[in-house]
């Protein structure tokens, strides 16, 4: 099977008859079943599942009513649930269980025909910048099997890098589709919060989850959204405002004016390959005629200790539901309740999941809650202010999408703040609940990918995926 890039380019081998659904899918069965066992993106393949459905669904294509994504073959992350097939968040503590319903954003995908074939490893419970924290093994990188492809959702990132399908489903906390998007060299897009209901999306820091596109155009991010997106009675935290007709967006045209945080793209943190790319976007930006306002962003280096201050806090209430009693994984060990609680816990849970439960414990324990956990909220309400206002001048804010490029297996995990440093440009957006994209720009002189990150308003997703279009074809490095 041919590599293909949108969902464009499948239904128009459909229509010719150089394909059908149920080819396609054995396509990605092969291409999993050569790579999966090296790169370790999907922890589970439906198989004859996808199959059965693939065949549905070319009789809908056949009789010319089939849903708008009949073609496109979608894995989704091992956060989401998914009837009758198990869920794990990458964890030992969920061992054996299986979902009892299915997640809105999921079940949107099914009603319009799209076909599921596998689940995604992730970092464990999303918490991650480099997918090696999973219960599965870590993830690797496609361009190269000793890096890794970024985290939480390296495993959908991946999938989607080395067509094992044409989209994939993740989330983004802190820059979780992003990041790994960046890594892999695809397009990684986090709505504006409450865009996407985060009914059946296993919760990490409530405030902050997104459901996130990984795909291979802007186009098929744009059909996604429209078709997942929207009010859901089974969740009050997502916007009842109307869905517009994303796939229909015009390309974007005219002039524009964007914003560049001299602060940002001078950080010591910053590669001087990702500096030199995003410089040279800006170059062409003004050689075309458009506006740059340059300045520093004032609240740079509270970012991350507010993002983590008030995810880990976060975290901390979400993750009591997983102690050994109801569900999942309980130890045998256990002598009483309390030991049962402590060791199905302790056993259960991950390294860096239980760093970030004893983290966000203490922010809200007594005497500390007013010192950490309220004024981070303060500083999150300031963040949010800063980039809102940026709006009244300018269409979007551009910057790089991480730091670095992808980096070396195991190179992280002994300085937990230099992996965390690996989300300094991404948590922005998300402590704003600003829509965000990462787009290709180029590779480093290794052929490592290279992401640039366009931010918009809030709930102005067209206008953002339209001018990433037009940045991707006119401005960007191929």
């Amino acid at each position: 099977m041919k590599s293909y890039h949108s969902l464009s380019q499948i239904r128009s081998d459909i229509q010719s008859g150089v394909i059908d659904c149920v080819e396609l899918v054995k396509g990605y069965l092969a291409n999993i079943e050569k790579k999966n066992k090296t790169l370790n993106a999907l922890t589970e393949v439906y198989e004859q599942e996808a199959l059965a459905q693939a065949a549905i669904v070319q009789e809908k294509i056949n009789k010319g009513n089939a849903g708008r994504l009949a073609g496109m073959v979608v894995t989704i992350k091992d956060v989401y649930c998914h009837e009758g097939h198990f869920l794990h968040c990458g964890s030992k503590i969920l061992e054996g269980f299986k979902s009892q319903f299915t997640a809105t954003p999921i079940q949107r995908l099914l009603d319009e025909d799209a076909i599921i074939i596998g689940r995604n490893n992730c970092d464990e419970f999303a918490m991650g910048s480099s997918n090696e924290n999973s219960y599965f093994g870590p993830v690797k990188n496609a361009a190269n099997e000793n890096k890794v492809p970024g985290g939480s959702s390296g495993g959908s990132a991946v999938a989607v890098q080395s067509d094992m399908c044409l989209v994939s489903i993740g989330s983004d906390t802190g820059g979780s589709v992003r990041q790994p998007a960046s890594f892999c060299g695809i397009i990684g897009f986090k709505p504006s919060y409450g865009r996407i209901s985060r009914h059946g999306l296993t919760a990490y820091a409530s405030s902050f989850d997104c459901v996130g596109i990984l795909s291979q155009s802007v186009e098929d991010s744009a059909l996604v959204l429209e078709i997942i997106a929207g009010a859901d009675e089974y969740d009050h935290t997502v916007s009842h405002l109307s869905v517009p007709a994303y796939s229909k967006a015009p390309t974007w045209s005219g002039t524009f004016s964007v914003v560049s945080f001299d602060n940002i793209n001078t950080h010591k943190a910053l590669n001087p390959a990702v500096q030199s790319s995003v410089n040279k976007v800006f170059d062409k930006i003004e050689s075309s005629g458009n506006k740059i306002q340059k300045l520093n962003f004032d609240y740079l280096n509270y970012v991350l200790p507010t993002y983590y201050i008030l995810t880990t806090a976060e975290a901390s209430a979400n993750l009591s539901r997983f102690d050994g009693v109801r569900y999942g994984y309980r130890s045998s060990s256990a002598k009483d309740l309390e030991s049962m609680y402590k060791k199905s816990r302790s056993e259960g849970f991950g390294e860096e999941v239980i760093k970030r439960i004893l983290l966000g414990a203490y922010v809200l324990s007594e005497g500390f809650y007013d010192a950490y956990y309220t004024k981070a909220q303060k500083v999150r309400r300031l963040i949010r202010d800063e980039m809102k206002k940026l709006f009244e001048t300018n269409d979007f804010i551009i910057m790089p999408t991480a730091p670095t490029p992808a980096f070396d297996l195991n190179s992280h995990d002994r300085d937990p703040l230099q992996m965390y440093l690996e989300d300094i440009f991404t948590v922005q957006a998300s402590l704003a609940g600003l829509p965000s994209i990462s787009i290709p720009n180029g590779t480093d002189e290794h052929g490592m990918p290279i992401g640039i990150q366009i931010i918009g308003n809030s709930f102005e997703e067209e206008k953002l995926l339209s001018f990433s279009k037009y940045l991707q074809d006119h401005i960007l490095e191929s």
